[in-house]
C-alpha cells in the first residue's frame, strides 16, 4: 500500500497547476471572466484531480490492494483518468457506461489500458458496477457517492485553492461568482465549502444541463428528483448523486443543451482554444451572471472551468449532421452570444 500511495503522490508532484485563462472581454465593462483551463492535466480534464483523490481514499482505506480490480460507473473522463492511475498502478480497470458514450472519450479509457463495460440503460451503471466489483471481487470507485469527501476540501492543493491563489495579483481577486457544473457534486461541494471555510464574498453557481435531475432537485429541495440524464457529457445525472451538496450553492442555472454547444463553439472561435461541451454549459452560466452583473451596475470577477478539450467531441457537438440527427438548432444561442459581445445586452432566445 506505501508503494502505491507513493506512485499516485508521485504523479501530483510531477504535475504543474493548471492555467488561468482571461477570457477576452471589453475593458469598459469593468468586470473579469477567468477560465481555469483543467484541460492540461495529463488524461485532459478535470476528472484527473477527482481520480487521484478516489484512489488514495481507497487505498487509505484498505480498499484497494495487489491485482484488485477497479471497477467505475462513467460517462467518460473520470473513466479516462482513473484508467490512468489504475495503469501506473498494474491494476485492471473496468469502465461501466451508458452505449452512447463518444467513441473518443471509449478510445481514450482504451489506450490508457482500461476496457469499457456498455450498458443501454445509463440508468443501469450503477447496479452493474456493483455486480462487477462483486463478481470480480474488486473494487467499485463510486465517484458519485465519495467525490465529495474523498477530496480534501479546506485545501491541499484543491482546485478552489488553486483559483483563489491564482488570483490574488489579480484587480478583483475575490470573484463575485465561480460557476460550475455538477457530475458528481464533487467539485461544487469542494468549492462551495472552501468559500465558506475562507470565508470569502463568492458566490457559488452550478450550471445543469437539460433533463438533468439536480436543477430540480436543488430547486424543489427534493434529493430523490430524477430525469432523463443528459446529452452534455461529464454533468447531468439522471438523479441526485450523494455527492451533491445543494446547501452549499447560491444559485442554479438550467441550460439548454443548445446553449451549451453554441457556447462551447464559440468560446472555440474566440479564444482559440476547443472546448467541450461542459465548458460551454460552465460558460453560459457565467456570462448570464456577468449580464446580471452588469444590469446592476457591478465590477468584479467571474471564475469558471475550461473542463476538458473539444477534440474529444469532434463526432458530436462539433459535427453539424449529429446537431440534425439530435434535433438541435445552436443558431438562436450563437445569435444571444454574439450580440452580447458586442453590446454587452443579454437576450434570452424565445
Amino acid at each position: 500500500m506505501n508503494e502505491a500511495v507513493r506512485r499516485v503522490e508521485a504523479d501530483a508532484n510531477r504535475s504543474a497547476d493548471t492555467h488561468l485563462h482571461v477570457f477576452p472581454l471589453p475593458a469598459d465593462w469593468g468586470i473579469d471572466l477567468y477560465l481555469k483551463d483543467e484541460s492540461v492535466h495529463p488524461t485532459g480534464s478535470l476528472k484527473h484531480r477527482l481520480a487521484r483523490s478516489l484512489f488514495l481514499y481507497a487505498l487509505c482505506n484498505g480498499w484497494i490492494g495487489p491485482g484488485t480490480t477497479i471497477i467505475e460507473a462513467s460517462s467518460g473522463s473520470t473513466a479516462v483518468s482513473e484508467a490512468y492511475f489504475a495503469r501506473l498502478l498494474g491494476l485492471p480497470f473496468v469502465a461501466v457506461m451508458p452505449r452512447s458514450t463518444s467513441p473518443e472519450k471509449i478510445a481514450l479509457i482504451e489506450f490508457q489500458g482500461g476496457r469499457c463495460h456498455l450498458v443501454d440503460d445509463p440508468g443501469a451503471i450503477y447496479d452493474e458496477s456493483r455486480r462487477l466489483a462483486a463478481e470480480t471481487g474488486g473494487h467499485y470507485l463510486d465517484q458519485f457517492t465519495y467525490a465529495e469527501r474523498a477530496t480534501d476540501w479546506r485545501g491541499n492543493n484543491n482546485i478552489a485553492e488553486s483559483i483563489f491563489a491564482q488570483l490574488a495579483e489579480e484587480r478583483f481577486p475575490v470573484p463575485a461568482w465561480v460557476v460550475v457544473g455538477a457530475g458528481t457534486g464533487g467539485t461544487s461541494a469542494t468549492i462551495g465549502r472552501y468559500i465558506r471555510y475562507r470565508r470569502f464574498d463568492t458566490r457559488l453557481c452550478v450550471v445543469d444541463p437539460e433533463n438533468s435531475a439536480f436543477f430540480r432537485g436543488w430547486l424543489d429541495d427534493d434529493p430523490s428528483a430524477v430525469g432523463a440524464g443528459s446529452r452534455i457529457e461529464g454533468i447531468g445525472r439522471p438523479r441526485v448523486e450523494p455527492s451533491f451538496l445543494p446547501s452549499v450553492v447560491d444559485c442554479m442555472i438550467s441550460v439548454p443543451d443548445a446553449a451549451s454547444i453554441a457556447a462551447a463553439r464559440w468560446c472555440t472561435e474566440i479564444t482559440g482554444r476547443p472546448v467541450g461541451g461542459s465548458t460551454g454549459t460552465a460558460l453560459w452560466g457565467a456570462l448570464h451572471q456577468i449580464a446580471g452583473m452588469r444590469e446592476a451596475g457591478l465590477s468584479g470577477s467571474v471564475v469558471t472551468l475550461l473542463c476538458d478539450g473539444g477534440e474529444r467531441y469532434a463526432a458530436t457537438y462539433y459535427d453539424d449532421d449529429w446537431l440534425a440527427a439530435q434535433g438541435i438548432d445552436i443558431a438562436p444561442y450563437l445569435e444571444t452570444l454574439e450580440a452580447f459581445g458586442r453590446t454587452g445586452v443579454w437576450a434570452e432566445p424565445r
